[in-house]
This record gives structure tokens, C-alpha cells and sequence, in this order.
């Protein structure tokens, strides 16, 4: 077998050679002009210092590689009529990717007024990194991308989340040396494990070594090649090794190794697909080494750039104040010889278009990075077949993600077909009661298989592997291009992705703006295991701050439900799954669990996001005295229990019981589209009552979305504050001030006149709670009467 590092794909002919090579300088010529130039684009004339821009942002050392990428991925498009994406990697490319997305026409057909010719140039230019433009990084405005430039390590992880049931399509992923030192990314090499070479995609990862980071080598290029490639070959590739500083060799070189490469895929998908070989493929990849910087400026000031750290952002930074380095600016704007690839009105050459591929097939306008073209609706099945029965409140319990799982079930077997549908997760879709979906679909796995391991499967589309990165940009990549999906998470870890999540929801929020982009499925969350009930894995795993995370973030995009039963679950799930553009957060328990609303009340109730459970109070039509509020379902079973107790001790007390299921439903109607107006908020809260919120997370999220209510001041809100152990279920509520008892202390408190009158009755409640310090101690077990509890009105 030929060394990995010796390319044997077909040689070039010089034809191929010039136009490729035509390409490429063009390519590096625009990149280098939208980080200088504000005018004469074609250097029609000497170049001047009113012809720079006034703040010179962007990064030049990576741009000559991805250029080169993009070109040769061009030619390979092109000669094996291909569907491709790719994923840029490194960050702040943006200047080639707008550059190549330019030349091919997919640009100016997006942005009808960058044309190409000398004036679309000129704004190209122009709006690049500066003000009323476009962002220095590959972002939502530039066509053919799924991947922020500026989220480091995700993007193997997004490469494969495209490739995942798109067995039709090569998605090339570009990993800067920089980005591959990540930890995300050193996790994503082992996705090829889950690759299914029959319904999947390819994905060609490509390893680009120049070197250095922002100030600092980088370790991928400094280990002894034989080290790199015994480190590539132990996850599981074939490397291609390309290197070197001399241009046409490079070209051709690599132009042998994605050859070779794509002929080793093609073997492998047909080996796989028509001869039904069950080995897991050691598919190729390739490892492009080339100068940071290439073709920019050796020197400056006496000091070399070309193939260091200096050359990552702008080479020559006094362009406009330095003389010297206006003339070194002109010099190697000149040394790519626009004139030969560009014609008198600024149009691409025939030579410099001519590996460029047709209408679609072009990077730029491949529908698989604008997914919105391809989803589809997600067939769901009606919920009445899935609803638990609820005849009175209160009278039976269910694990209401266990009642999910047969809906997930039921859409996995509705989409086993078309494939549209997948649930990741870090192994833990069966501890989070969802094993129903192995009923429909196991588990993806390419490794070995052992006799005494349950539901793997090689075509499964259930995906678990113990890294919430992976699931995170798997999934991303998965609804980026065009299909569905919902993660499960025990709360406490899904904190792993919070920068994961923030750049989805700017992704989504600056795409819901751009009209050529066509909406997505969104992307769902189903965090169970929550802080109420890991009271046996103790402090570790109790943190329910995603939630305050998340709605940090634009109100346009992001969502959060607690749904307080199986069937107000059910009745969220399907309408996040049905939802495009969002990030839904969804927190519910996997214990059982009262089953308080029946289905057609749950529809009502989630529909409208907060409202009267006029059973459980005792207002009777009449205004209360107080109002308890919840929202999470372990705070809805407290909030009730104290209603009851209030009922018995306090029957004269007029009690409104509230519940929250959608938490935006508490900002003001300016502030987010689900928001309340006042007129609503005083009408449910009352704006003068006491009002005791029993909430799921830490209590300073219920003050930060009401602060500006009329009836701020007399919110009061008991949640989680950091008073964790390993305990029973109840001393957690306990300890955090949440429980029954507490809050009709908390009512007692608060409301006019009580302190004296029910003094009898709030020394009652804290007897309770100390006679369950001393229960548990002894026992191990919570007191009968909370162990016991039912609802009864």
C-alpha cells in the first residue's frame, strides 16, 4: 500500500495547473483587499493612503490556505459532479471565503448589489470589517457557510453533524492547527465512529498546519510528522500528507491527495453499500502544511512575517502612516498580477472561473448550508395517543419523560425512512427514561460490538457518547442542514455547551434577518435529572443556572418551558419540535411525577404559558389575599401541598395558585414576544398582594424578569441557592427554603395581619421542619406524611 504521505492521485495537466493556479492568486488577491483597501480595487492607479482604510481589522494568515482549499475543492466538484459543503474552521477566515464565494457568482446573486465587476469589488471591500458591513469571521451572511468563524473546536463536531443522514454529500472540514489544541475537537476526531458509510455522508476532514496561533507555535505542527501521523492513524484516518512553499508544487500535490482521497471514500461507501461489509472504514483525511501567511510579505521592518505569528492578523499595520509600507502593500498586491485575472471592468478571467462549479454545485450555493431550502415538517403523531388519563388532579403519577419517550418513539418510526430525525444525548437516554426509541432505532455505533451490548446498531439514529461538545455540534450541524432533533441532557452538565449555545442563538438571531436564509428546525433541549432529584448523586450534579444563561440571550430566538406533568410536557415537546428558528429549553423530571392537567387542559394551559389553577386555590371568584406562584414541577408539588395546608389551617385565606410553564410569558411584552403586558401580569400576579414564587432554578431569575412590575415589591421567591448534599429528595427543598412548610411560613409572613393570628400555625410548620432534621438522620427516609402526600382538594 502507497505511504500516507505520498499523494498518488492523477497528476495535473499544465492547463489545470495555470487555471488553478489562476484561481488561487485571485482568491488571495480580494482576501488581501478586503482587509486594505476602501477604493481602487483593481490598482488602476499608485496606490495612495486615502485608498486604506482607516482601521485596518481582519486576519491574513490563515486566508492563503483556505484559498487553497476552496480551489482545489472547486476542481474536484467540478470533475466528479460532487454535492459539497464545507465547514472553515480556522477562525476569522472570512476573507476567503468571501473572496471565493465572489469569484463564483454565488455572492453577488445573494447580494445583488456587490456585483462582479471593478464596483461590486470596491464594496466587497469596502463593507469588509467595517461599519454598516459584514463581520471579519465566516458568519450567517456569508452564503455557504453553517459555521461561525469565531467558534473554535466545533467544527469537526458541525461536519459531521451534516454528513449524518446525507449519504449523497462530502462535507470537507478545514481545522486550523490553532483550533485542533481544543478539547472539543480532539473529542470530534472519534466521530468517524459513528459514520454510517450506507446512509451517511463523507466527511474529509483536512488538517491545515501553519504553524502558529495568535502569538505562539502551535503543537500539531510541531510534532515529528511520524508522531502526527501515528496520532491521526490511532483515531482512526488515513492521512495524505501535502507540504511545502513552492506554489505549483503544492497544487499538485494536492490535487493527487483529494484525488486519492475522494477514490478512497468512493470505495469505501460502495464496498459498504453494495457488498454490505460490516468493518467500521478507516476513512482518509488530509494534512495540508503550508507557510502562515503564504505569499504575503517576508519581511517587515527587518523582521520576518511569512511563516510565523506575524503574519496571523495584518502583516504591514502603517499602511496609511508609513510610506514604506504603503510601497510593500502596492508590492504584494501586484505580485498576484490582477491584471491577468481580472478584465478592464474587474470580471474573473475565463482561466480564473474555469474550475469553478455549475449553479448549485458551487460552494456558495449548495442548498445543504442553507437548510431552510431542504427540512422538512416533522411528522408527529397526535397527543391524545400518547396522554396519560387525568380524571381529577393530582390522583396518579407519572415519570413524564418516560411519556415522552413514546412519542419520540412513535417520530422515529415515522421517519425511519425519509431520516430526518435523531436524539443525542451523553449517554444517558435510557437513565432519562426515553429507551422507548430503541424500539424504533438503536444506538449508531461503527466499533465492535460485543455480545453482551444492548441496542447498538450500525445504521441507529439514536446518538450517545459521553461528551456534551459532540452532541451539541452534532446536532447543530445536523438542523443546519436541513433536519430535526432533540438533545437530552442531565441539567447540571449541559453547562459544558454554554458557549456552543451562544453562538447557535447569534447564528439563529442574525439568520432570522437575512431574507435568503430559510428558517430551521429549532434546537431543542430536553434537560431532566434535574436539581430536584439528584439528591442521590449529591452537589455535583445539582445546578439549574442554564436557564439564567440562556435567557441572557436575544428574546427573539430563545424559549424556555417547566412543564409541571407528563401531559403539559407532552404538549411543549410538540411545539418545539414543530418550531423553526428557536432554542427551546425544556426542563422536566424523569421521577414520577402527579399527573395534574389532562390532555386537552394541558394544551390550554401551555398554550397560554401562565395561568389560574383555579382548583387549587381558594379564592372562589374573589380576590386573594395572596398568591402562590411555581413554576418546575418538584416547585408545583410544593406550592400545591402548601395550598392544601393553608386550606386546612387557614380556611378563611383567599389563595390563588399560579403556574408558569413558559418562563419568558414573566418578561414585558417589549422585552420578548411571549412577555406579558402590564394590564396581564397585574391581572394574574395582582399588582398589591403578596405574591411567593416557588421556582425551579436559582430565585434571583424570577426578580430579574419582573423587576419592572408594578407589583415587584411584593415579590417574594423561594428557588435553589446553592444548598446542595447527597440526601433524601425532600430535605433538598428543605435545605434550599423551598418546601411546603416554609412557604406557608413565607405566606404567613407576608401576608397583612397573619403574623399574630396564625402565629399558632407558622410554629406548627417549623416544628415540621425540624422534626424532618431529626426523621431523615435516623431513618434515611423522608417523614410518611411528605413520603405519603397526595392531592386533595
Amino acid at each position: 500500500m502507497p505511504q500516507a504521505d505520498q499523494p498518488t492521485g492523477t497528476p495535473l495537466t499544465d492547463d489545470e495547473l495555470r487555471t488553478l493556479d489562476a484561481h488561487w492568486r485571485a482568491a488571495n488577491y480580494l482576501a488581501a483587499g478586503q482587509i486594505y483597501l476602501m477604493s481602487n480595487p483593481l490598482l488602476t492607479e499608485p496606490l495612495r493612503p486615502g485608498h486604506i482604510k482607516p482601521r485596518l481589522l481582519g486576519h491574513w494568515g490563515t486566508s492563503p490556505g483556505l484559498n487553497l482549499v476552496y480551489t482545489h475543492l472547486n476542481r474536484v466538484i467540478t470533475a466528479r459532479g460532487l454535492d459539497a459543503v464545507c465547514i472553515w474552521g480556522p477562525g476569522h477566515g472570512g476573507p476567503s471565503v468571501l473572496a471565493n464565494s465572489w469569484l463564483e457568482g454565488s455572492y453577488s446573486e445573494t447580494y445583488p448589489d456587490v456585483t462582479r465587476d471593478a464596483q461590486g469589488m470596491a464594496e466587497l471591500f469596502r463593507q469588509f470589517s467595517f461599519p454598516g458591513g459584514v463581520p471579519s469571521h465566516v458568519a450567517p451572511e456569508v452564503p455557504g457557510s453553517i459555521h461561525e468563524g469565531g467558534e473554535l473546536g466545533y467544527s469537526l463536531a458541525h461536519a459531521y453533524g451534516a454528513a449524518f443522514d446525507h449519504p449523497e454529500l462530502l462535507v470537507a472540514c478545514v481545522i486550523g492547527d490553532g483550533e485542533a489544541e481544543t478539547g472539543p475537537l480532539a473529542a470530534s476526531w472519534h466521530s468517524n465512529k459513528f459514520l454510517d458509510p450506507v446512509h451517511d455522508g463523507a466527511v474529509l476532514p483536512i488538517l491545515h498546519l501553519n504553524g502558529y496561533k495568535i502569538a505562539n507555535p502551535t503543537v500539531l505542527a510541531r510534532l515529528p510528522e511520524p508522531e502526527l501521523d501515528a496520532l491521526l492513524r490511532g483515531y482512526g484516518h488515513e492521512p495524505i500528507h501535502v507540504a511545502g512553499d513552492d506554489p505549483h508544487q503544492v497544487h499538485r500535490a494536492l490535487a493527487a491527495a483529494f484525488d486519492e482521497a475522494l477514490d478512497r471514500i468512493a470505495l469505501l461507501q460502495r464496498t459498504a453499500r453494495e457488498e454490505g461489509v460490516p468493518e467500521r472504514p478507516h476513512w482518509p483525511m488530509i494534512v495540508l502544511r503550508t507557510p502562515k501567511g503564504w505569499t504575503g510579505p517576508a519581511e517587515v521592518d527587518g523582521v520576518q512575517v511569512e511563516g510565523t505569528w506575524r503574519a496571523h492578523q495584518v502583516p504591514l499595520a502603517g499602511v496609511r502612516e508609513n510610506p514604506e509600507h504603503l510601497r510593500q502593500l502596492e508590492a504584494w498586491l501586484k505580485s498576484y498580477r490582477p491584471e491577468e485575472l481580472f478584465d478592464a471592468d474587474g470580471r474573473p478571467s475565463a482561466d480564473v472561473l474555469a474550475c469553478v462549479p455549475p449553479g448549485r454545485r458551487r460552494l456558495g450555493a449548495t442548498p445543504y448550508a442553507n437548510g431552510g431550502l431542504l427540512v422538512r415538517d416533522l411528522p408527529i403523531p397526535d397527543l391524545d395517543g400518547f396522554a396519560v388519563p387525568v380524571d381529577k388532579p393530582g390522583a396518579t403519577l407519572h415519570e413524564p419523560t418516560r411519556v415522552l419517550g413514546g412519542l419520540l418513539e412513535q417520530i422515529m418510526k415515522d421517519t425511519a425512512a425519509r431520516r430526518d430525525f435523531r436524539l443525542v444525548g451523553p449517554d444517558e437516554t435510557a437513565s432519562n427514561r426515553l429507551e422507548a426509541v430503541f424500539d424504533a432505532s438503536g444506538k449508531a455505533w461503527q466499533a465492535r460490538i460485543l455480545p453482551v451490548d444492548e441496542h447498538l446498531d450500525r445504521h441507529g439514529r439514536v446518538m450517545e457518547i459521553l461528551s456534551e461538545h459532540l452532541c451539541q455540534g452534532w446536532l447543530e450541524g445536523y438542523l443546519l442542514t436541513g433536519r430535526h432533533g432533540l438533545f437530552s441532557c442531565y441539567e447540571a452538565f449541559v453547562h459544558i455547551v454554554d458557549s456552543m449555545v451562544n453562538q447557535h442563538i447569534k447564528w439563529l438571531k442574525t439568520s432570522r434577518r437575512l431574507t435568503w436564509r430559510a428558517p430551521v428546525a429549532s434546537l431543542n433541549y430536553l434537560l431532566t435529572s434535574h436539581v430536584w432529584r439528584q439528591d442521590h448523586n449529591g452537589f455535583s450534579h445539582q445546578d439549574p443556572g442554564f436557564v439564567d444563561h440562556v435567557l441572557n440571550k436575544s428574546p427573539e430566538v430563545v424559549r424556555v418551558y417547566l412543564p409541571p406533568d407528563a401531559n403539559t410536557l407532552l404538549s411543549v415537546a410538540d411545539h418545539a419540535l414543530r418550531s423553526r428558528d428557536y432554542v427551546n429549553v425544556i426542563v422536566a423530571g424523569k421521577q414520577p411525577c402527579f399527573d395534574w392537567l389532562s390532555m386537552d387542559q394541558a394544551r390550554v394551559h401551555c398554550a397560554r404559558g401562565a395561568g389560574i389553577w383555579e382548583w387549587a386555590g381558594t379564592e372562589n371568584g374573589g380576590e386573594p389575599d395572596v398568591v402562590l406562584a411555581c413554576a418546575g414541577d418538584v416547585p408545583t408539588q410544593e406550592v400545591l401541598a402548601a395550598a392544601q395546608l393553608l386550606r386546612r389551617h387557614l380556611p378563611q385565606l383567599a389563595v390563588r395558585v399560579v403556574n408558569v410553564v413558559d418562563m419568558t410569558r414573566l418578561l414585558p411584552h417589549e422585552e420578548h414576544p411571549h412577555g406579558m403586558t402590564d394590564f396581564e401580569y397585574d391581572g394574574l400576579f395582582t399588582a398589591d398582594k403578596p405574591v411567593i414564587f416557588a421556582y425551579h432554578g436559582y430565585p434571583w431569575l424570577i426578580h430579574r424578569l419582573a423587576y419592572r412590575r408594578d407589583g415587584h415589591r411584593n415579590l417574594h421567591v423561594r428557588g435553589y441557592k446553592e444548598a446542595g448534599t447527597t440526601t433524601t429528595p425532600f430535605d433538598m427543598v428543605v435545605r434550599n427554603d423551598l418546601d411546603r412548610y416554609r412557604l406557608v411560613m413565607d405566606v404567613i409572613d407576608r401576608v397583612p395581619g397573619l403574623a399574630v393570628r396564625a402565629a399558632g400555625v407558622r410554629q406548627q410548620m417549623a416544628d415540621v421542619r425540624t422534626r424532618h432534621e431529626a426523621w431523615i438522620r435516623e431513618h434515611g427516609t423522608d417523614l410518611p406524611e411528605v413520603a405519603d402526600w397526595t392531592w386533595a382538594s
